[in-house]
């Protein structure tokens, strides 16, 4: 049952996937009554990217929860500065410093299967100054190293409609990290191949974050819906107490 004061949910994807990534998290939530959005993400730049959601959030009457998966992470570190904020959840997620980079965090620790499984692609930029360069997971690959636990029919699906980060958006520093100002959770996926879980940990400790830790993939929302619903709803909890 929700109220006025209850937030709505919003539901961040992050690089070589999109919004149907939360397909099995989205039923878990509504069942609660809760109110749940799940945007697409440009995917071209983390401050523009940022800005896009941070205009969703603004639209939305009421208190927020964002939500970030992976690379959608770094874009709520930046987004969740927005007032209506009301906490932080990220799933795999890079949680950024002001002034650093995916690019400079990665750096920290030792790098993941997923370095070596990147393939580069030109696209022309929006302003025909040039081109920009698209980043996505080799298709026979990403199963493996994306979504290991997720049922293989389905993994062979994603890793063919992957929605590509520019690579521009690895080296572009975060703004803002609404983490400080907002209260925040983490969950580390333990056998994630795609990120070191290292990288997660060690966001998480920095921002002083409630943290869980489950064995799953990269795609954690696909692979144990029921833990990152859970999670989810203990933040709503936490945030109309």
């Amino acid at each position: 049952m929700t109220t006025n004061d209850t937030p709505t949910v919003v539901l961040v994807h992050g690089a070589f996937a999109d919004a149907s990534s939360f397909a099995r998290v989205v039923p878990e939530l509504l069942a609660d009554g809760l109110k749940v959005l799940a945007p697409p993400v440009p995917n071209r730049s983390l401050t523009g990217d940022a800005d896009y959601l941070a205009s969703v959030v603004r639209q939305i009457p009421g208190p927020v929860v964002l939500v970030g998966h992976s690379y959608g992470g770094a874009v709520i570190t930046v987004a969740g500065a927005e007032e209506n904020v009301k906490a932080l959840v990220y799933l795999a997620g890079y949680a950024l410093e002001e002034g650093e980079s995916l690019g400079e965090l990665q750096a920290r620790f030792p790098a993941s299967e997923l370095a070596d499984a990147l393939v580069y692609a030109p696209f022309p930029l929006p302003d025909g100054s040039g081109e920009g360069t698209d980043v996505s997971v080799e298709a026979e690959r990403f199963p493996e190293i994306f979504a290991a636990d997720v049922d293989p029919a389905l993994a062979r699906v994603l890793a063919r409609s992957q929605r590509p980060l520019a690579a521009a958006a690895f080296a572009e520093a975060a703004p803002v990290a609404a983490w400080r100002t907002k209260p925040s959770w983490g969950l580390v996926a333990a056998a994630d191949r795609t990120i070191n879980p290292e990288v997660e940990r060690f966001g998480y400790r920095r921002a002083g974050m409630t943290t869980v830790e489950v064995d799953s993939s990269h795609l954690v929302m696909l692979s144990q819906p029921e833990q990152v619903a859970e999670l989810i709803r203990t933040v709503v909890r936490c945030v109309t107490a």
